[in-house]
C-alpha cells in the first residue's frame, strides 16, 4: 500500500482557501497600489476592513472607507483610552478628531509646513464636530513682543505667535465645539512664561476665524491667561455670531474691563451657558453681567464661581433675577460674599420659579443669611439644588434647607 505523509501533518482539503477569499487577499495586498473597494458587496468589504493595516495613507482611508471595524482597530493600536461614545459612537469620527487635534498640538510656527494642516482638513471635514486642543506650541525663535511697534523689526519675529486658527476653521463646516488652551504641555525644566499665554495676535487671530464660522455653538477658551484687553477683542468678533450657545472664559485673568465686555455680549440674548469661573472679576464687572442678565431672554446656565464679586455683585445679580424667569442654573461659590448676598437672594427665591440650581458655596453667609434662605426656602417649590456649605450657616437652617430641596426634587419626579 502506497501512503503519502504531508508536509504539513494538520493539512486538509477542507483548508483550501475558496477563489472569493484568495481574491479579497490579494486586494488587501495591493490596495494602496490599486484600492479596491466600492465594488465589493458588504460582506466583501468587511472582509477587507478585518484585514487591512491600520498604516496604510490617510489620503487613500478616508474618503473611501466607511465607519466601521477598520477605524476601530485604527483607534485602538494608537490610544490606550479609547471612549467611542464621546464621539457619536462613532469609530471614525474619533480617529479623525484626534489625528487632526494631535497635528494642531504639534504645530510650531514657521517651522511645521501649513500643508500638514491643510491637506488633513478635506479628509476630516464630513467627520470632525468638535476639536480638544489641550496644547499649542509657541516658535522656536524669541516670541514677539505685545508692545512691539508695527515695522522691521515686527517682520523680523515669528509669523504668528501660535497655530493660527484661520488657517483651518473654514475648512470644517460641521465643527460645533472648540476647546482651545494657549499652553504646553510636560515642558519641565524648559518653563517660559511665553509658553503659557494667548497672544494679542492670536486673540485676533481666532477671533476672526470665528466671526464666520456659522456652525459652533460650543467655545472654551481656558488656562491661557486671557486678560480684559483679549477678552473685549475677543468678544468684538463674537458679538453677532450666528450660532454660538455656550462661552467658557474659565481659569484666565478677566476683570471688571473683560466682564463689562461680557455683559454687553450678554445683552445680544444668544448665549444659553457662560462660565466664567477662576477668573478676577469684581463687585463693578458683577454689577455688569447683573445688568445684562436682567433683560437677558435666552441664558439658561450661569457660573461665576471663584471670583471676587463680594456684596456688590451678589446683591446686583439677586436685583437682577428678580426680573428673569429664564435662567435655570447658578452658581456663586467662593466670591466673598456676606448675609447681604443671602438676603438679596432669599427675595429672590419667594418670587422666583425658574431657578433649578443654586451654589452658595464656601461664602460667609452667617447664621443670619442661613435664617434668610430657610425662610425663602419654605415658600419656594422649584429649587432642586442649594449648595450652602462652608458658609458658616447653622446646622439647622442646613438640615431645614436641604428638606426642602428634596421635597422639591420628589414633587418635580412626580
Amino acid at each position: 500500500m502506497r501512503r503519502i505523509i504531508a508536509e504539513d501533518p494538520d493539512w486538509s482539503l477542507v483548508t483550501v482557501p475558496g477563489l472569493s477569499s484568495l481574491c479579497l487577499q490579494r486586494i488587501v495586498q495591493s490596495f494602496e497600489e490599486k484600492p479596491i473597494y466600492e465594488a465589493l458587496t458588504p460582506p466583501q468589504r468587511d472582509a477587507v476592513e478585518e484585514r487591512l493595516s491600520p498604516s496604510l495613507p490617510l489620503r487613500l482611508t478616508a474618503k473611501l472607507i466607511g465607519d466601521g471595524a477598520y477605524w476601530k482597530r485604527c483607534c485602538e493600536r494608537r490610544w490606550t483610552l479609547c471612549d467611542v461614545s464621546l464621539y457619536g459612537r462613532s469609530w471614525k469620527r474619533m480617529f479623525l478628531e484626534r489625528h487632526l487635534e494631535n497635528v494642531i498640538e504639534h504645530f510650531i510656527p514657521d517651522v511645521t509646513e501649513p500643508s500638514a494642516v491643510l491637506e488633513l482638513a478635506p479628509l476630516c471635514e464630513d467627520y470632525v464636530k468638535r476639536l480638544d486642543v489641550s496644547q499649542l506650541l509657541p516658535p522656536v525663535g524669541e516670541p514677539r513682543k505685545e508692545d512691539e511697534d508695527s515695522g522691521d523689526e515686527e517682520r523680523d519675529g515669528p509669523s504668528m505667535d501660535h497655530f493660527d486658527f484661520g488657517l483651518l476653521l473654514h475648512l470644517l463646516p460641521d465643527l460645533e465645539e472648540l476647546h482651545v488652551a494657549y499652553r504646553v504641555n510636560r515642558c519641565g525644566m524648559n518653563f517660559e512664561r511665553s509658553m503659557f499665554e494667548m497672544t494679542d495676535r492670536d486673540c485676533e487671530s481666532l477671533g476672526k476665524a470665528l466671526e464666520s464660522h456659522g456652525t459652533l455653538k460650543l467655545l472654551r477658551l481656558h488656562q491661557s491667561r486671557v486678560d480684559d484687553r483679549k477678552c473685549r477683542m475677543l468678544v468684538k468678533y463674537l458679538l453677532d455670531h450666528p450660532s454660538l450657545k455656550e462661552l467658557d472664559l474659565s481659569h484666565n485673568l478677566i476683570g471688571d474691563e473683560g466682564a463689562r465686555a461680557i455683559g454687553k455680549l450678554l445683552g445680544r440674548g444668544q448665549l444659553e451657558a457662560l462660565r466664567v469661573h477662576d477668573n478676577d472679576v469684581r463687585g463693578p464687572g458683577g454689577r455688569a453681567v447683573a445688568h445684562a442678565l436682567s433683560g437677558n431672554p435666552a441664558l439658561l446656565s450661569l457660573n461665576l464661581r471663584l471670583n471676587r464679586l463680594g456684596d456688590e455683585g451678589g446683591e446686583a445679580i439677586g436685583k437682577a433675577l428678580m426680573g428673569n424667569d429664564t435662567l435655570r442654573h447658578l452658581h456663586l461659590g467662593a466670591n466673598e460674599m456676606t448675609r447681604r448676598t443671602a438676603l438679596a437672594l432669599s427675595e429672590v427665591l419667594v418670587q422666583n420659579t425658574s431657578l433649578r440650581s443654586l451654589n452658595l458655596s464656601c461664602n460667609k453667609l452667617g447664621v443670619d443669611g442661613g435664617k434668610a434662605l430657610e425662610d425663602a426656602m419654605s415658600h419656594n417649590s422649584s429649587l432642586t439644588q442649594c449648595d450652602v456649605r462652608l458658609t458658616e450657616v447653622d446646622e439647622s437652617s442646613l438640615a431645614f434647607i436641604n428638606r426642602a430641596v428634596e421635597r422639591n426634587r420628589a414633587s418635580s419626579a412626580d
